[in-house]
């Protein structure tokens, strides 16, 4: 056994590959053929897009959940602990079954180096290979083409959404990048887009491979009443639906888009209508426009592009308050980080800027810099998100709110100060890696 903790295979597999990010599938599928795994007899789903993923899948887990399915998710990146990338039934696996998967795989992988998020998916694929499943959610960690989840594949596509991210792995331009996440699309199967605003390359792909694409406004669309909603796509019509619990407007095209998919998987998962009612009200997605409450209260969201900005930009309009809004920020160095400002330009009064570890990490004065050049309001940074934290929380008023944004790193670590603030002893739980996409 390589290590007996958690935390120690999992610092070792940051270092094992030379490079972060390596996109490809070959590593992943020679290993997987080294250990002789099985594909999962259950339906799988695979969820790319550059905003709305983790939305998108929360709302299919939760509605097959209320169907009395089992369902086996694999997400990305983590926020407090690993092992919320992989769930059974919503249950994080335990630590015992992550370090006998990383064993198995350590064992196959030779001669070939992978990189964290391989290792990550690979276990996912182990944990998931003799659970008595009735559906696997695979989340892409980026693009989709060559993202290691790409080696199963889906019986369903689904895509979200298109939006510049990740340009230097992706593309500079949405065609680009819309046909690196359409690559998840399989012949004969279907493929889901969960937006009206489309890039040509994604029915180009689907009409390459022969996929049956079903893209919002067209195969399906949905319309908002006053209180409710309703879906229909030319044969079965859903009226009076309730909300989705999760935040903002956007979580309509993102529950359109999973009716699309179930109506997909009809034949095999049929899912009733009071499971329908029910998923949608039930379902949680930490880090998404998430209340934590306090005096002022306290918003986290993983926004980390323009579009998911824009999303963020839209919420808080919708929320007018009487004092300020404060925001607390710190993005990677590799983001749009002035587009990211000009979205949220005229919904933050001031802004404090706290540094990231990491090596895709900018020097925080670089970030405030380039946050500046956005239009952004920056009243101080500091060398920490905690620092950053604790000055927002003096400069506040009872009438303000603070929102606390830019990155699944910055959030994992307000999460932390405002545990530790809260905690008896003033201590944080000790952190894991989130290698944050």
């Amino acid at each position: 056994m390589r290590f007996t903790d958690l935390t120690q295979w999992l610092r070792w597999q940051e270092g094992l590959h030379p490079n972060a990010i390596d996109l490809g599938l070959q590593r992943v599928s020679d290993t997987l053929q080294r250990l002789g795994w099985q594909r999962p007899r259950c339906p799988v789903v695979t969820v790319a897009g550059t905003n709305g993923k983790g939305s998108s899948v929360a709302l299919l887990e939760s509605l097959l959940l209320q169907a009395g399915y089992r369902v086996g998710c694999f997400t990305s990146p983590h926020l407090r602990s690993y092992n919320e990338r992989i769930t059974l039934d919503r249950q994080p696996v335990s630590d015992a079954t992550l370090i006998a998967a990383f064993e198995r795989i350590d064992a196959a992988r030779r001669p070939d180096t992978l990189t964290f998020f391989e290792f990550n998916t690979l276990a996912a694929l182990l944990c998931f290979e003799h659970e008595p499943l009735d559906a696997v959610i695979l989340e892409v960690g980026m693009g989709g083409r060559l993202d290691a989840v790409n080696v199963v594949d889906a019986d369903v596509a689904l895509v979200s959404s298109i939006a510049l991210d990740h340009c230097q792995w992706l593309g500079t331009d949405l065609e680009a990048i819309g046909r690196e996440k359409a690559g998840i699309f399989r012949g004969g199967r279907p493929a889901v887009f969960g937006s009206r605003d489309m890039p040509h390359s994604i029915a180009a792909v689907a009409g390459e491979v022969g996929a049956s694409l079903l893209q919002l406004g067209v195969a399906f669309d949905y319309r908002r009443g006053a209180h409710d909603w309703e879906w229909s796509n030319g044969v079965t019509r859903l009226a009076g639906l309730p909300p989705p619990a999760l935040a903002g407007d956007v979580q309509f095209a993102n529950a359109a888009a999973v009716l699309a998919v179930l109506d997909c998987l009809r034949p095999r998962l049929p899912v009733p209508r009071a499971a329908i009612e029910r998923g949608l009200a039930d379902v949680r997605l930490a880090g998404r426009f998430q209340h934590l409450g306090g005096t002022p209260p306290w918003i986290v969201d993983v926004a980390h592009n323009p579009a998911a900005a824009r999303t963020l930009a839209a919420q808080l309009a919708e929320r007018p308050i009487s004092g300020k809004t404060l925001a607390v920020a710190s993005m990677l160095g590799d983001k749009d980080i002035e587009g990211i400002a000009a979205a949220l330009h005229g919904h933050i009064d001031a802004w404090i800027v706290g540094g990231l570890r990491g090596e895709r990490a900018a020097p925080v004065a670089d970030v405030a810099q380039r946050l500046r050049a956005g239009g952004a309001h920056i009243v101080a940074t500091a060398a920490s998100i905690a620092e950053a934290c604790q000055a927002i929380a003096e400069l506040a008023s009872s009438a303000d709110r603070i929102i606390a944004f830019g990155s699944f790193l910055t959030v994992a670590e307000v999460l932390d100060w405002f545990d530790a603030r809260s905690a008896p002893d003033g201590t944080a739980r000790d952190g894991q890696p989130t290698m944050a996409h």
